[in-house]
């Protein structure tokens, strides 16, 4: 069992995969960094000001508290309905989308290029071989000639 599981770990599409998901964990970071550190910003700005990772209805406050936050309103225990945070984790799957999207079309038209490639085939044999190889079985045939 040992050596089936060994096998199947060290087959190239398994190692490719664990390289896919390092990768897309990693772009996944680029991406929420790009989101939340430089469109959201810009976005904000252009709109008024608005800090999207702060834009948060509150839902349920018994006790009154003051949450300037959503960090705040998580400490507090204050139940919140961050609309900013859904709006950014929109974005990012948004960007990451057409990103696949891209690298799919990508590769779907580098496949159809290669299928599209003609297959190289052995040449017809000339005339000259073709009556070549008919004199030779006619010699085989018959040996006494």
């Amino acid at each position: 069992m040992f050596k089936e599981f060994r096998d199947f770990a060290i087959k190239g599409n398994m190692i490719d995969l664990a390289i896919g998901v390092i990768i897309g964990a990693a772009f996944g970071a680029i991406v929420s960094s790009i989101v939340d550190d430089v469109f959201m910003p810009l976005i904000g700005l252009i709109i008024g000001g608005i800090d999207f990772s702060n834009l948060f209805v509150v839902l349920s406050n018994p006790d009154n508290i003051a949450v300037p936050s959503t960090a705040a309103a998580k400490a507090a225990g204050v139940a919140t309905l961050n609309i900013g945070l859904f709006i950014n984790a929109v974005v990012k799957f948004a960007i990451i989308a057409f990103v696949l999207f891209m690298v799919v079309k990508g590769i779907n038209r580098l496949k159809r290029q290669a299928a599209a490639e003609p297959v190289a085939t052995t040449p017809a044999p000339s005339r000259e071989e073709v009556l070549l190889t008919e004199i030779r079985d006619a010699m085989r045939a018959n040996p006494r000639v």
